[in-house]
């Protein structure tokens, strides 16, 4: 059943539209006629074709899936500005009351998100009600609303709906990136889709990758590849709904990592493809909208950290975050954090300088403090992981030390970063 729905999915996002008469079609040759079709495409034009695809049948699979999965418990499986949870909780509530896992539940999470960020969006500067500014819609319907408190991005009217980011180029994610969004189940909703494009062909059947509320699937009729897996227990079914919960995915050589807040979901060791961009889309509807927030792709991933210390005498990352105007450091960061704190172990004659830098969002004196409170949040955080509190100092610089353009949502999102400067 699963393969079915998996297919369904993949004739959601990737097949040409065709009516109930074309059930004999193939569709792997649907697809292929698709992508040579509009391999030339320019980006808006291929992302407007994008989700004018397969109606016929899906419903019912999309109908009879969301009946099965809802209540379900799924079987246990081993494994930009920005709030979390103290030390001594398994878990705490976040500025909207919501439940959120705390950084101890964290203590084995290894994602580490690129070293350039491409795209950030946080809904922020956008107006409740209206399409955000950074995006663009292929089909149904969009809008900025807010979600406990939270600006969200919400689809819903329309049944299938695709969205994507607006990007200077068409190929975008290179040979190596992450993504990153946070999203809300309501009871009965399926999730995000998220369609992995081939370099130069937007509109083609390439990678399916989805995060529903009980498990992760990737499906490529191209490549051959259909793979799925359970959640936890502990974030599965009614456990997972009506919350906020954050994913995580890297990319490099092939191999696809998915993560669910603390816990690594699905591995796909070769997915056989290489991308080039990506959109956002699924089933939704006012009753089960799609709701995500906080969406970043960046760039990179496998940060050579003791390279760096080494070679450039500092280790510089976007991957320790804090709510806005906040020095309390996100779960998801302990990725980092991990690294550093092992890397610290391993070499015990190497001292740290924790630096924080902010974007110019704001007063500068407040950044400046703001900034030094967040480093020595860091410290503090290494500290109770075992390092020695002699080993490191701190430093704040505000937004004294720009490394991108404060111009863009993207430059201001690099700008927020925290360097560890070998002494």
């Amino acid at each position: 059943m699963k393969r079915i729905l998996l297919f369904a999915c993949s004739l959601l996002f990737c097949l040409s539209v065709y009516t109930v008469q074309a059930q004999a079609n193939d569709p792997g040759q649907v697809a292929k006629d698709a992508a040579s079709n509009h391999a030339n495409s320019d980006m808006d034009n291929a992302a407007d074709q994008g989700l004018n695809k397969a109606e016929q049948g899906i419903d019912n699979l999309f109908k009879k899936k969301k009946k099965d999965k809802k209540g379900t418990t799924a079987t246990t499986q081993a494994s930009t500005t920005n709030s979390t949870a103290g030390q001594g909780d398994d878990n705490s509530q976040n500025a909207s009351g919501t439940q959120v896992p705390s950084i101890k539940t964290y203590q084995n999470y290894d994602f580490v998100a690129g070293d350039k960020i491409i795209f950030d969006d946080d809904f922020t500067a956008d107006q409740d009600g209206e399409f955000p500014a950074h995006w663009g819609l292929t089909k149904g319907q969009a809008v900025v609303n807010k979600q406990e408190g939270f600006p969200s991005f919400t689809l819903t009217d329309g049944n299938y709906v695709e969205v994507y980011p607006k990007m200077t180029t068409k190929d975008y994610l290179g040979n190596e990136f992450t993504l990153e969004y946070d999203v809300y189940f309501e009871t009965g909703g399926y999730g995000v889709y998220l369609m992995l494009h081939l370099p130069d062909v937007l509109d083609s059947q390439d990678g399916l990758l989805g995060v529903t509320n009980s498990e992760a699937n990737y499906y490529s009729d191209q490549a051959g590849v259909s793979l799925q897996a359970a959640f936890p227990e502990a974030i599965a079914g009614n456990n997972y709904e009506n919350k906020w919960h954050h994913v995580a995915i890297g990319y490099k050589n092939k191999q696809i990592k998915i993560y669910v807040d603390q816990y690594r979901v699905l591995v796909i060791p070769d997915c056989k493809m290489e991308f080039g961009s990506v959109t956002f889309g699924g089933v939704a509807s006012q009753e089960a909208p799609i709701i995500f927030k906080n969406v970043k792709i960046a760039q990179g991933g496998s940060q050579n950290m003791i390279g760096n210390i080494l070679t450039n005498g500092k280790f510089v990352t976007h991957g320790i975050t804090f709510d806005i105007d906040k020095s309390v450091i996100k779960p998801e960061s302990m990725g980092v954090l991990n690294q550093v704190a092992k890397f610290l172990k391993e070499n015990s004659s190497v001292n740290m300088e924790i630096d924080g830098h902010t974007d110019n969002t704001g007063v500068a004196a407040h950044n400046l403090t703001l900034s030094q409170q967040r480093a020595d949040a860091v410290k503090s955080q290494l500290v109770s992981m075992g390092i020695d509190v002699s080993r490191l100092s701190t430093k704040g610089f505000g937004d004294t030390k720009p490394i991108s353009n404060n111009g863009t949502p993207e430059g201001k999102a690099n700008n927020r970063r925290v360097e560890f400067v070998k002494k």
